[in-house]
């Protein structure tokens, strides 16, 4: 007696036998019951998910003749009379199967088509299924467009294929399209177990859980790979697979290799993780395998730290690790971890040795940690990793602390060139008067301080050096006219209020001491101090009313937020309490200090345009400085 195998033996006979595309089962078995049929059907998806079943058991349902030969069309086929037992065992007449694979010419699909004209011989229907039908050449599909739209009333048709966008439209546009779905790991592990029960083995769930994560959605590599493990372990009907036979057949890596890994990596053991990879290389575990297991239980990780008191299977051994390791691990550092491992798949065929390639993927996940380095990499790293953060502005203008200087005027140090520099012709502007100049910081030059302004002349770079002046300049005249004339290159809708110099300052000393960051700093950039009260009683807090332009910036807890960073200022020496008005806001910080940068930037172009060497290449050899090719930098 031959043996039959599982995928063949335990294949659905009728619609309710069928698991995991319940969508197609209810489209089918509606049409049915209602006489509603369509002349053809196309079933897309990847293998082994039921593509050539679904067409058997419809062409049972629409040729099943009942039990004592009276019955008619019907979604739950007897599987007892002529019509069904034959299309079981593949000799019914009028239903024919095409590979289109192997016969993928216009000869095989006219030589289908010819039988279209003949009624059927057995059964109500005729049933033509055209399997892998994105297979077929250009010239087969049209030969059999015409057919297709219109078949005679006894014929069907149903296609199948794994890749539809090969399909012409043409095709597409003349069938009822139905996409079955991968099944999901619980559904393929639920039909092993019912599969083997039948069959009087016995298996552990780990066991199987691992054979429905290699089948990869597919019913039929799952029951394939149940065959082999049944094969690979010896089990007759009183065996049993074990996980220890399943994982060693399928070659996976255990997976307390993977939660070794991933707890050493959210530690900064970078010991263990050269260890733990040295033994997979001794037990010969895939490379590539560890990183699919590893983004496989990252983004379980993931989906735990979303979705909170998400319930653990007590049972599940591995459920309760992760979720162990969710807790543990933050946010960000799952997500960065799951990205790594994602792209360091593709880096294993590139390294001569992929377990080598392996420890350098791991090891640039702990050179990456978001909030630092391991405990073995040096200071330095750590340093760099804090440059984004809003303590340059610090640096750049130590005067920031001391807050703004009221009724100030800032005065613009001009670069005085080596050479000689010639007449220059003062810049005409269609402004009647200029606007009051900036009371901000950010507009004073030090003159004490020596930088270097850059610009690009056309095709060379030229750096002009800025000078130390310790001598009264004699354009001091020029350079306050210009002061004004400066002021008015700032966005139109800044208008400098007194309050705006008194939050301006406040603002610096909070991004100094870095007590805002995110959301909240955004808030104290774009809002705008209106008011000030002062309580009666000294206890009590001083009343600060802010404008927004934006809603959005005053939620997630940031102006509670700000109120607490305000509050711990010694500077003002009272606590704060903040009120949050929706409104034009004409006086930011982020607006002041967006116009201190184009003033510089107007600077830095004055003093490059000016300097008589430029002049003189652009005189003599026609150079051109190039636009947006002159940077400030800093010293």
């Amino acid at each position: 007696m031959s043996y039959l195998v599982l995928a063949r033996k335990y294949r659905p006979k009728n619609f309710t036998e069928l698991v995991g595309q319940e969508h197609v089962v209810q489209a089918l078995t509606n049409a049915l019951t209602t006489q509603r049929l369509h002349h053809a059907y196309m079933f897309t998806g990847t293998r082994g998910v039921g593509k050539t079943t679904i067409s058997r058991i419809l062409a049972k349902s629409l040729n099943c003749q009942g039990a004592d030969g009276q019955g008619g069309i019907t979604a739950t086929p007897c599987g007892v009379c002529q019509a069904c037992t034959d299309i079981d065992s593949g000799r019914f007449a009028d239903y024919t199967e095409l590979d289109a694979a192997s016969n993928r010419g216009v000869e095989d699909i006219q030589s289908l088509l010819e039988q279209a004209v003949y009624k059927p011989v057995q059964g109500r229907f005729k049933v033509f299924m055209i399997d892998e039908v994105h297979m077929l050449s250009g010239h087969a599909f049209n030969s059999m467009l015409k057919t297709l739209e219109e078949p005679p009333e006894y014929l069907k048709f149903v296609l199948a294929t794994t890749d539809p966008q090969k399909v012409p439209v043409t095709v597409l546009s003349r069938c009822l399209q139905f996409n079955l779905r991968p099944m999901a790991p619980e559904t393929v592990l639920e039909h092993l177990q019912k599969v083997l029960q039948a069959e009087g083995i016995g298996a552990d769930t780990q066991a199987l859980r691992l054979l429905a994560r290699g089948a990869r959605g597919s019913m039929r590599d799952a029951l394939s790979l149940t065959d082999q493990a049944i094969a690979f372990s010896g089990s007759g009907e009183d065996g049993k697979l074990e996980e220890a036979s399943v994982r060693l057949m399928l070659g996976s890596v255990d997976r307390s290799y993977v939660f070794n890994l991933i707890g050493a990596l959210a530690q900064g053991d970078g010991k263990t993780v050269v260890e733990t990879v040295e033994t997979l290389r001794l037990n010969g575990l895939s490379a590539a395998s560890t990183l699919e297991e590893m983004t496989t239980i990252l983004q379980r990780m993931a989906v735990m730290q979303a979705v909170t008191n998400m319930p653990v299977d007590a049972s599940d051994s591995e459920a309760v690790q992760t979720s162990q390791l969710a807790a543990d691990l933050p946010k960000d550092e799952t997500q960065l971890l799951y990205s790594l491992c994602l792209h360091g798949r593709a880096e294993l065929g590139l390294a001569p040795d992929e377990y080598a390639a392996l420890t350098m993927v791991l090891l640039r996940l702990l050179a990456f940690k978001p909030d630092g380095v391991s405990q073995s990499a040096p200071s330095a790293e750590k340093k760099s990793l804090n440059l984004a953060k809003p303590a340059e502005t610090k640096a750049f203008h130590p005067e920031l602390v001391e807050g703004p200087k009221p009724n100030q005027i800032p005065e613009f140090q001009q670069a005085q060139p080596e050479r000689s520099s010639p007449q220059t012709t003062p810049i005409k502007t269609e402004l009647e008067k200029p606007a009051e100049p900036l009371k901000t910081p950010e507009n004073e030059v030090n003159s004490s301080v020596a930088g270097v302004f850059i610009a690009s002349v056309d095709p060379k770079f030229v750096a002009i050096p800025v000078r130390e002046q310790s001598e009264p300049s004699v354009r001091t005249e020029q350079r306050t006219e210009r002061a004004g004339l400066n002021s008015a290159i700032a966005p139109a809708e800044l208008v400098l209020t007194p309050e705006g110099d008194v939050w301006h300052a406040a603002v610096q000393q909070l991004l100094a001491a870095e007590a805002i960051a995110a959301l909240v700093r955004e808030l104290a950039l774009q809002s705008q101090l209106v008011a000030r009260t002062q309580p009666n009683n000294d206890g009590e807090p001083h009343d600060w009313l802010l404008r927004i332009e934006r809603e959005s910036l005053s939620q997630s807890g940031s102006p509670e937020k700000l109120q607490i960073a305000l509050s711990g200022l010694e500077t003002f020496g009272h606590s704060v309490r903040l009120s949050i008005e929706i409104g034009p806001a004409s006086d930011t910080p982020a607006k002041r200090i967006a116009a201190a940068a184009a003033e510089r930037q107007r600077m830095a172009q004055d003093i490059i345009t000016q300097d008589a060497y430029v002049q003189q290449l652009m005189r003599d050899f026609g150079a051109k400085i190039v636009p947006g090719s002159i940077k400030v930098v800093t010293p």
